[in-house]
């Protein structure tokens, strides 16, 4: 009786708990429905969670659908609403450029995630304003001079010939296997290249594994639900960003060490410590940063370069082989400035005179923007039309994909000729050629990257024979976190010069 009692109290409650969940539901879609005004995009979302499931289950649907709602609206903008935060999707150029331009504290706040200042921590370039910000760019200026980026290619050129070598025997002794998918192997590449670029003699082997691993974390968290408990993969991303601060902050101190005693740079944080003792000597008002800041930075690099450059890597296979012209034309660039044979390396002069090569490597990141969009939260309400307020706290979402298929001549055709000096749409078009940011924070290493991936296409088409293994939607763009084809470029390669070079 008293059992019967206790359930009958209990479904007595059902009606209330049902009414209560109905008004918490109704109150979400009001506030949607409110912030969202006469912009498109979905009618109804679940509170909380709002559209967020489809977002991790297919991110390419859910930012299709986006974009194909921004195309709608004469304003270029459609809306949604994720994780119990109301986004924004620009499709617009123009929206685009001033939410870039407006980058401080009282309007945008750059985040480089949706949920990044959890992730990334709180020392990190992307999160710094004003004059902050100016000095930061202006003391890690060095790191990107022709001399230090001249380091750079050298250990570009070593790392990239060493994993060429590596995939070739894998396709010649592995023959059962047939085509390799690249993804994977140009990510432990650009991995290895960045390490070493940046952080250079500082990490051990063991320290690199540990590495390895951390970034796989962070890679993984990158793409679920921003859930901060134990057993999840956002912990687990978070987690091992701390220790891969760390262990930057680690090679850091090192390196001051190394300077001070005056060694020349060999990476990045040699270039960035010796400048650093130059201004301490100097400065009537020394600035000093605590190794675990430095730390940070150096991920903030780490993260900009590291699955940005896999993606235009894999695109650049992509378009090289199905466009066989344009192949041919870089091959026949590149062997005029670069004999492999001859154990010369790439410098950075041959570089600048392989105009082809270097229009392919634009044209690339041009048609397939490695980081298709870069989020920004409101820190106000910000007015960004005539007609349309954002409401402080909405993520935004400039699409810099979108922006490359505005205003090219043929947009969505593979053209590398529109950068050439006869077209110049590089300069014509230059407010739709977005893929490195614009504005205070456009990107500081978009030389490094563009030689980076001007390296990898000279040696590669030079020293290997490839071809794609087509299947049906192999060159349709997945997102890992950022965008590569589907079948992670699977192809079939073989060596194509000399083997006392490979």
């Amino acid at each position: 009786m008293e059992f019967l009692s206790l359930w009958d109290m209990a479904t007595s409650y059902i009606p209330y708990v049902i009414s209560l969940i109905a008004f918490i539901i109704l109150l979400e879609q009001i506030s949607y429905l409110k912030k969202r005004r006469f912009l498109p995009g979905p009618t109804f979302v679940l509170p909380f969670i709002g559209n967020s499931i489809s977002l991790v289950v297919n991110p390419t649907k859910f930012w299709d659908l986006q974009s194909s709602y921004a195309k709608s609206s004469p304003l270029g903008i459609s809306a949604n609403y994720i994780v119990g935060r109301y986004i924004l999707y620009i499709y617009s150029t123009e929206l685009s450029h001033k939410i870039f331009a407006n980058v401080r504290p009282d309007a945008f706040h750059l985040v480089g995630h949706p949920f990044g200042k959890k992730l990334f921590g709180d020392h990190n370039l992307i999160y710094m304003f004003g004059q902050d910000h100016k000095d930061m760019r202006r003391r890690i200026a060095p790191n990107f001079t022709p001399k230090a980026l001249q380091t750079y290619t050298n250990i570009q050129q070593r790392i990239i010939l060493k994993h060429l070598k590596s995939w070739s025997q894998k396709a010649a002794t592995d023959q059962s296997s047939g085509s390799i998918a690249l993804r994977i192997f140009c990510r432990d590449m650009n991995l290895e290249t960045s390490q070493t670029v940046f952080v250079g003699p500082y990490l051990s082997g063991e320290a690199r594994q540990r590495f390895n691993r951390d970034y796989n974390f962070f890679n993984v968290g990158l793409m679920k639900l921003p859930i901060d408990l134990p057993g999840f993969a956002f912990r687990n991303a978070r987690l091992a960003v701390e220790r891969l601060v760390e262990t930057l902050a680690g090679c850091a101190e090192e390196s001051v060490k190394r300077m001070k005693a005056g060694e020349e740079p060999t990476c990045l944080i040699d270039f960035w410590m010796q400048e650093n003792l130059r201004v301490l000597a100097e400065a009537e008002k020394p600035f000093e940063y605590s190794y675990k800041e430095i730390g940070g930075h150096l991920f903030d690099f780490l993260f900009a370069s590291q699955d940005a450059s896999t993606s235009s890597l894999l695109w650049a296979v992509t378009f090289l082989d199905s466009h066989p012209e344009v192949l041919q034309r870089v091959r026949k660039e590149v062997e005029q400035y670069w004999v492999p044979e001859s154990n010369a390396t790439i410098t950075g002069e041959m570089l600048r005179e392989m105009k082809y090569t270097e229009a392919v490597a634009r044209e690339v990141v041009r048609i397939r923007a490695p980081a298709t969009m870069v989020p920004h939260i409101a820190g106000v309400d910000f007015p960004l039309t005539e007609n349309y307020v954002i409401p402080k706290g909405t993520i935004v979402f400039p699409s810099v994909f979108d922006s490359s298929f505005q205003g090219f001549t043929e947009p969505g055709r593979f053209d590398p000729d529109r950068f050439m000096d006869e077209r110049q749409e590089d300069r014509v078009y230059k407010r739709n050629f977005l893929a490195f940011g614009a504005g205070s924070h456009q990107c500081v290493g978009q030389r490094y990257a563009i030689n980076h991936l001007m390296l990898f296409i000279a040696m590669f088409t030079v020293l290997i024979d490839f071809k794609r293994d087509r299947s049906d939607g192999c060159d349709e763009i997945a997102y890992v976190p950022t965008i590569v084809p589907k079948d992670d470029c699977r192809v079939f390669i073989s060596q194509r010069c000399s083997q006392s070079i490979m």
